[in-house]
C-alpha cells in the first residue's frame, strides 16, 4: 500500500471525515507487521480498536430500584414544599404591603389636591384684598 495514501487516510481519521471504507483499509494497514517506522505509534491504538470491538458485557445489571432513592426523593420532595410555602408567603405579604402603599399613596395625592385647591382659592381672596387695600389707599391720599 502506498504510505503517501495511508498518511492522507490518517489526517482524514483524525479530523473525523474519513468513511467506514477508509477506517477499514487504515485498521488492515496497522494489523500488518511491515509498517513503517513513523508510524508506528498509531499500531497499537488500531490494534485496541480491532480487540475493544469484540468485547462484549455479559454481566446481569439488577433492575430492582434502590429504596434509598425513594427515601431521599421524598426527603427532597418536602424540601421544597416548604421552600415554596415560605417564600409563597413572603411573596404574599409582599404584595400585601405594595397595595397599602399604593392605596397610601392615591389618599395622600388627594388631600394634597384637595389643599392646593383650597390654597388657591384663599390667594386669589388675597388678592382681592390687595386691590382693595391699593384702593383705599389712593383715596386716603387723596383728601
Amino acid at each position: 500500500m502506498e504510505l503517501h495514501k495511508i498518511e492522507k487516510l490518517l489526517e482524514k481519521y483524525f479530523e473525523a471525515t474519513a468513511t467506514v471504507a477508509e477506517e477499514e483499509t487504515l485498521r488492515t494497514y496497522f494489523s500488518q507487521d511491515n509498517v513503517a517506522k513513523h508510524l508506528e505509534t498509531y499500531k497499537p491504538m488500531f490494534q485496541y480498536f480491532s480487540t475493544a470491538k469484540e468485547e462484549q458485557f455479559t454481566k446481569q445489571l439488577p433492575l430492582k430500584a434502590n429504596k434509598n432513592y425513594y427515601k431521599w426523593l421524598s426527603v427532597a420532595a418536602v424540601g421544597v414544599i416548604v421552600f415554596s410555602l415560605y417564600f409563597g408567603n413572603l411573596y404574599q405579604e409582599k404584595q400585601a404591603e405594595q397595595e397599602e402603599a399604593l392605596y397610601a399613596y392615591n389618599e395622600t395625592k388627594k388631600a394634597l389636591d384637595l389643599l392646593a385647591q383650597n390654597f388657591s382659592k384663599g390667594t386669589r381672596k388675597v388678592a382681592y384684598l390687595n386691590q382693595f387695600e391699593q384702593t383705599k389707599q389712593k383715596l386716603y391720599k387723596k383728601k
